[in-house]
């Protein structure tokens, strides 16, 4: 019989050393392994734990150029460092060179490889790399944190093997990479729901970017007001992702499950908790389709960690029980695992924010829904 869920996970994936103060620390990856440990979730039958392995150059340039990879390459020897402008590196700000960038973005990259492979397999019906969830990079370029793009270089594999995916992207900041790769063809359906492009990086994402030639239509985005909530944003999500995912018909579900949307996140605006994270999760588990998941944003390390390990608890059917185990609510900040109150927003806020959602919503409806044959 096979397992429910796969984790891909190795100690490898944590030992990457960005500046001190980069938002994206390796103990958000840590700490939800570490999490489901002390839970016990990997110890049964329904949960496989699983290494990670390194792309291969061969399988990075199913999306990246040449000059780019190898650029990496370099800069991760200490090489060439006077061109790191011309890839969108600095010394400085979102994509700073470091000693095995290269290792540690192919490594992350195969990570999500292996958890592709392992659901077009039949090996597991989800499988789920934290690790992954890149979105942001470009074929020629870093961009948002993002050295390669792991969604769009899996996702690349599953189309080679004749698969029909649908892509849908919970990070707060929109999924602009993955968006590109398959803006101009109906195999892929991309889907993102974000925090409007209008307040945050990278500033895109608008319902009118809908695709191109046979890609019209196959690219659907959901901008959101920056202080949105639970109920708005599920309202947003039920209205446009389970019809649209339904009918396109995929034969692989593969999402960025981002935890920059919750509540205390540093670096964005949006508003949820626990409650609306998990329900989104239950909503993409009802679909019954083969999942992928990777990981993605998310800079408060505590919340990312809980959030994640809800995020596997549903793909492997396990119930995590809502006590933190012994050491780790001083770690995490807090003593329960999922939360019990509400972020104070303004009312003034949350009607804006519902407004907003509704005006894109009807949108998306408008352009979008009558190309998939829904009213």
């Amino acid at each position: 019989m096979r397992a429910r869920a796969a984790f891909v996970y190795g100690h490898a994936l944590t030992t990457y050393q960005l500046p001190e103060g980069h938002p994206l620390t390796p103990k958000r990856l840590r700490w939800t392994y570490e999490l489901l440990s002390r839970y016990g979730a990997f110890s049964g039958p329904d949960s496989l734990l699983v290494k990670p392995r390194p792309a291969t150059d061969e399988e990075l340039l199913t999306f990246h150029t040449r000059e780019y990879v190898d650029a990496v390459k370099s800069f991760s020897r200490g090489e060439r460092l006077a061109e790191q402008g011309r890839f969108r590196f600095s010394d400085y700000g979102d994509n700073p060179t470091f000693p095995g960038m290269y290792e540690a973005s192919s490594l992350s990259t195969g990570a999500t490889l292996a958890a592709a492979e392992l659901v077009a397999s039949g090996e597991v019906e989800a499988a789920f790399n934290i690790a992954g969830g890149l979105h942001h990079a470009m074929p020629d370029r870093a961009s948002g944190f993002c050295v390669f793009n792991d969604p769009a270089i899996a996702i690349n594999y599953l189309l080679g093997l004749g698969k029909r995916v649908a892509y849908v992207d919970i990070d707060a900041h929109h999924g602009d990479g993955v968006q590109e790769a398959f803006y101009r063809t109906p195999r892929v359906l991309t889907i993102s729901l974000h925090e409007s492009g209008r307040y945050l990086f990278p500033g895109s994402g608008f319902v009118k970017d809908m695709g191109e030639g046979e890609g019209r239509g196959y690219s659907v985005n959901v901008p959101l007001y920056p202080y949105t909530g639970d109920d708005t944003y599920l309202y947003a999500f039920r209205q446009v992702v389970i019809p649209l995912v339904r009918a396109f018909g995929p034969d692989v579900l593969f999402t960025q499950l981002g935890v920059d949307t919750y509540y205390t996140d540093p670096l964005a605006h949006m508003q949820l908790t626990t409650r609306g994270y998990t329900a989104v999760l239950a909503d993409l588990h009802s679909l019954g389709v083969p999942w992928v998941a990777t990981g993605g944003g998310g800079y408060d390390a505590g919340a990312v960690a809980r959030c994640w390990a809800l995020a596997y608890s549903v793909m492997a059917g396990i119930q995590l029980p809502d006590d933190i185990p012994g050491g780790f609510a001083e770690r995490l900040g807090v003593s329960k695992l999922r939360d019990v109150v509400d972020p104070a927003v303004l009312d003034s806020l949350r009607e804006v924010a519902k407004a907003y959602a509704e005006d894109s919503v009807a949108q998306v409806k408008s352009a979008i829904f009558p190309i998939h044959g829904l009213e």
